[in-house]
């Protein structure tokens, strides 16, 4: 993803959320589909996961993603881009299922205004995550 549209696309989610702008995006990375099987949706075949972000500064997309720029696909990179500011904020260092879920909600949340605000589409979007997976950071 050019570096320009990542820094638009991170000014969108911070003035969406109520994190602060961290002045510096995270490392974008692509990897073909089962890496995110294997990883996102721990071995699960039916995984729909186009993203990934690794709590350690780095987004995985799908590599079928490569040279994408429309709408949706930059709404899942700023799903992804709430996850970043979320973990840079410290408050879901301890993880559990429920901060798990309110984590995911709001990054539904962001990404649902963004559709529906900045790329002027109303959508639906329908939360669909895996069950609860704590990682110890």
């Amino acid at each position: 993803m050019e570096a320009k549209l990542l820094a638009v696309l991170l000014s969108w989610t911070v003035n969406l959320s109520s994190y602060p702008h961290p002045g510096v995006a995270p490392e974008i990375i692509y990897k073909p589909r089962q890496f995110f099987v294997d990883t996102a949706c721990q071995g699960n075949q039916k995984c729909k996961a186009a993203a990934w972000y690794n709590d350690k500064n780095i987004i995985y997309l799908d590599d079928r993603l490569i040279g994408h720029t429309d709408a949706n696909t930059r709404s899942v990179v700023v799903h992804e881009l709430v996850h970043y500011l979320q973990d840079l904020s410290g408050e879901y260092e301890v993880m559990d299922c429920g901060l798990y879920a309110k984590r995911e909600r709001e990054a539904y949340s962001v990404q649902r205004q963004y559709l529906n605000k900045i790329a002027g589409q109303f959508v639906a979007i329908y939360m669909n995550y895996p069950p609860c997976q704590v990682h110890a950071n």
